[in-house]
């Protein structure tokens, strides 16, 4: 038997005093409220009262903290999937305002739709596709929870809807510490639910590809 239900868990607020996409930078790590954020989501899923029986996140700081509470809370140690990880991103460790005020970066704009600055969208969709299949199918019963980051899991809201995967990012609606959740049907994802658990008052989310 399959998993019953997949959800996807964005990362906490990251401490980034800098305000830079931090992409795949290495020492980004969740900051204080980050961590109370994490801790609100495990609790919310926890309080769907469902059997969590698997636990993935991706190899990133952020998302490896992020994982911690569920691990508590469900006795899982995560499994690293590099599939569900940040896509690239040219402008990473600069601030994106001062960054596109520059001609020499407009050239990184050219193909939005691919998009020109990072990873295809397209091969977020598959990576992220082939993970959670492979994560469903491994489950022998209850929930999966992947602990990913906002443009992997907003690009497969997009791609199960059946939406165009170009967009604005001031758009996604995929806030810190939310949980997106899916089920399978007739070998087809569905999305079922999204949740904000977390308290977002004051909380910075700048750092996001």
């Amino acid at each position: 038997m399959p998993a019953d239900r997949l959800h996807l868990v964005r990362h906490g607020e990251v401490h980034n005093p800098g305000r830079v996409l931090y992409g795949r930078l290495p020492g980004f790590g969740l900051s204080v409220d980050g961590r109370t954020m994490t801790g609100q989501a495990a609790e919310y899923v926890k309080s769907l009262d469902r059997p969590v029986t698997s636990l993935i996140c991706s190899p990133l700081q952020r998302t490896r903290e992020s994982a911690e509470p569920f691990t508590e809370l469900f006795g899982l140690e995560p499994q690293i999937d590099e599939r569900v990880i940040e896509p690239t991103n040219v402008f990473e460790g600069r601030r994106m305002a001062r960054a596109l005020v520059n001609p020499w970066n407009w050239r990184h704009l050219r193909k939005p739709a691919l998009p020109s600055w990072g990873e295809p969208y397209a091969d977020v969709v598959g990576r992220m596709n082939a993970a959670m299949t492979q994560a469903w199918d491994a489950a022998e019963s209850g929930d999966v929870v992947i602990v990913s980051h906002q443009l992997p899991i907003w690009i497969t809201h997009l791609a199960v809807a059946g939406l165009p995967l170009r967009h604005d990012p001031r758009e996604r609606r995929c806030a810190l510490s939310s949980v997106t959740s899916f089920e399978m049907v007739d070998k087809k994802w569905t999305e079922i639910a999204y949740a904000e658990p977390a308290s977002l008052s004051g909380s910075v989310d700048v750092g996001a590809v």
